[in-house]
C-alpha cells in the first residue's frame, strides 16, 4: 500500500472509530424504548435540521446524482433535484409542526404507532401493516448503503467487494444498536457536515483539474442536450434524447417522497422545542439546495475529467463512482492531498451510514414495538425491549446485506424503488391525517394498502410496456393511494367526535407555534 492509500485509509478509520464512540457514548443515555426511537424529543433546531437532510441525502447525493449527471447532463438530474427541493421545503412547511404537536398529543414514538393512534386503531391494524411497508422497502433502501461502501473500497483499494461492505456493515451496526435515536441523529449532524466539505473540496479540485470552468463549459457543449432541460444526452448513442414534459413531472414527482419518509419525519417528531422548526426548515432547506447542486456539479465536471483523459471513462454503475475517481485524482499529489482525499471519501461513507442508520431504527422499531408488542400483545420490560430493538438492528442488517451482495447493482435504482414505495404508502396518509379531519380509518388503511400495492404492479407491469406507463411509479401510485382515502373516507361511517377534538387540539397547537 503506497503513502497516498495509507493517507486515505487512516482518515477513514479515525471517522470510523469517532462514529463508533459516539454510538457507545449515548448507549448510557437510553433508558426506554421511546429513547432508543425517538431520543426522548430532545433535539435542538440545527441538529433537527442537519439530522433530517443529512439521513435523507444518502448515497445517491455522492454518487447516485453524480452519476447520473455524469452520463445523461442536466436534465434528468436537473428536474429531480428541482422536485426534491421543493419536497423538502413543503415537507417541512406543511407536515412538521403539525406532526410534532399531533405525535405528542397522541403519545407516538414511531410513525405506524402515530397512524394507529391517530384513528383510535385499537386492534393496531394500520401499525402493523405500517410496520411491513417500513420493512419491505426499508430493506432494499438500506442495502443501497451497504452497496456504497462496498463500492467506495473496492474500486479505490481493491479489496474484495463483499468483505468491504460487510465490515461497513458492521460498523453501521455497531454504533446505531448501541446508541439508538440520539447516537443516529448526533452522526448524521456532524456526517452532515463532513459530507459539505467532501463535495466543495471534490468540486474545487476537480474544475480545477478539468482546466477551469471554461474546459467543463466547453466539453458539456460539445455533447448534444448535455446541458438541456428538455432533452438528454445518450452516452451509448453519443446523441440527444427528448425529455419531454410528462417526463418532466414524473421525475418531479420524486418530491411527493418526503412526505411518507419515516427516518425524516421521526426529526419533526423528535425536536425539542417546536417554536424552532422554522430554524430548521431555513437550515435544511438551504442545505439541500446547495448540497445537490454541487453533486450535480461533480458530475459535469467529472466528464470533462474524463475528455480530458485525467480519469477513465465510466459507463453504467461505473459513472456512480466518478467522486471517487476524483479523489483518487486528488490523492497523488502528495500527502495533505491524499488526507483530504480521504476525507471526501470519508464524506461518501458519511451520506451512506447517515442514511443506514436511521432506516436500521426506523425497521427495527416496526418489528420489536409495532409487530411484537403492539400486534402480538408481547408484554417486554424496558431492559428486554432494548435488547429485543438491538437484535432486530442486527437481524436487519444481516437481511440487508444478502441483497447488497450484487456488486453491479445500481444506488440510484434501488433508492428510487424504495422511495416511491414510502411516498406512495406514507405519504397520502400523513397528509390526510394531518389536515383532513373527515379521514377515516377504513380510508387510511385503504389507501396505505393501494399506495403500496400500486407501486409494485406499476413498476414490474405497467412500465415495461412503455408510452405514458414509463413514467416514476411514485407518481400514478401516489394519487391512486390518496384518491382511494378520500372516496373510502367518504363512503364511511365518519370518525368519532373525540378523534375530531384530538384533531382540532392537535391543529391549534400546531397553529399557535407557528
Amino acid at each position: 500500500m503506497n503513502t497516498a492509500s495509507t493517507c486515505i485509509l487512516a482518515v477513514i478509520c479515525i471517522y470510523l472509530c469517532g462514529m463508533l464512540w459516539i454510538g457507545f457514548h449515548f448507549a448510557r443515555s437510553n433508558e426506554s424504548a421511546a429513547d432508543f426511537y425517538l431520543g426522548g424529543r430532545k433535539l435542538g433546531p440545527f441538529v433537527t435540521a442537519m439530522s433530517a437532510e443529512a439521513s435523507d441525502m444518502s448515497s445517491y447525493l455522492l454518487m447516485g446524482l453524480p452519476g447520473v449527471a455524469y452520463l445523461s447532463g442536466v436534465a434528468d438530474v436537473g428536474w429531480t433535484v428541482i422536485g426534491l427541493a421543493l419536497g423538502t421545503y413543503l415537507n417541512w412547511l406543511l407536515t412538521a409542526q403539525r406532526l410534532r404537536c399531533y405525535t405528542q398529543l397522541t403519545h407516538s414514538f414511531t410513525l405506524p404507532q402515530f397512524f394507529s393512534n391517530r384513528f383510535h386503531d385499537e386492534k393496531n391494524i394500520l401499525s402493523s401493516i405500517a410496520a411491513v411497508i417500513i420493512i419491505i422497502f426499508f430493506i432494499p433502501y438500506t442495502a443501497s448503503g451497504f452497496a456504497a461502501c462496498g463500492k467506495l473500497f473496492s474500486s479505490l483499494f481493491g479489496w474484495d467487494y463483499l468483505t468491504a461492505m460487510r465490515v461497513s456493515a458492521v460498523v453501521i451496526v455497531g454504533y446505531t444498536a448501541a446508541g439508538g435515536f440520539l447516537a443516529a441523529s448526533t452522526t448524521d449532524f456532524i456526517q452532515s457536515i463532513v459530507m459539505t466539505i467532501a463535495i466543495v473540496v471534490a468540486l474545487v479540485f476537480a474544475t480545477v483539474s478539468a482546466g477551469g470552468i471554461g474546459a467543463v463549459m466547453e466539453n458539456a457543449r460539445a455533447l448534444p442536450g448535455y446541458l438541456s432541460f428538455t432533452s438528454s444526452y445518450n452516452d451509448a448513442t453519443g446523441a440527444a434524447s427528448p425529455y419531454g414534459f410528462l417526463t418532466i413531472i414524473s421525475t418531479m414527482a420524486w418530491g411527493l417522497g418526503y412526505f411518507g419518509m419515516p427516518h425524516i419525519l421521526l426529526r419533526f417528531m423528535a425536536i425539542k422545542d417546536q417554536t424552532k422548526l422554522t430554524t430548521s426548515r431555513r437550515v435544511a432547506s438551504v442545505w439541500v439546495v446547495i448540497a445537490m447542486a454541487v453533486a450535480v456539479l461533480i458530475g459535469l465536471v467529472g466528464k470533462a475529467l474524463s475528455g480530458a483523459g485525467a480519469i477513465e471513462k465510466l459507463s453504467g454503475s461505473g459513472a456512480e463512482t466518478v467522486i471517487i475517481r476524483i479523489a483518487d485524482l486528488l490523492s497523488q499529489h502528495g500527502v495533505l492531498a491524499a488526507l483530504m482525499a480521504g476525507l471526501i471519501l470519508s464524506g461518501i461513507l458519511a451520506s451512506t451510514m447517515s442514511t443506514a442508520d436511521s432506516q436500521l431504527l426506523a425497521a427495527s422499531s416496526s418489528v420489536s414495538q409495532n409487530i411484537l408488542q403492539e400486534a402480538l400483545h408481547f408484554k417486554l420490560s424496558q431492559k428486554t425491549n432494548m435488547l429485543v430493538a438491538r437484535c432486530t438492528v442486527v437481524a436487519i442488517a444481516v437481511l440487508s446485506t444478502l441483497i447488497a451482495e450484487n456488486p453491479d447493482s445500481s444506488i440510484f435504482g434501488i433508492v428510487s424503488f424504495a422511495w416511491a414505495g414510502f411516498g406512495a404508502g406514507f405519504g397520502p396518509i400523513v397528509i390526510c391525517a394531518l389536515f383532513w379531519k373527515r379521514t377515516t380509518m377504513a380510508g387510511a388503511l385503504c389507501g396505505m394498502v393501494a399506495g403500496g400495492v400500486a407501486i409494485f404492479v406499476w413498476k414490474f407491469m405497467l412500465k415495461p410496456l412503455g408510452g405514458v406507463f414509463g413514467i416514476y411509479e411514485l407518481l400514478p401510485a401516489f394519487i391512486i393511494s390518496i384518491v382511494t382515502i378520500v372516496v373510502v373516507s367518504l363512503i364511511t361511517k365518519a370518525p368519532d367526535e373525540s378523534i375530531i377534538a384530538e384533531f382540532d387540539a392537535a391543529r391549534e397547537k400546531a397553529m399557535s407555534n407557528e
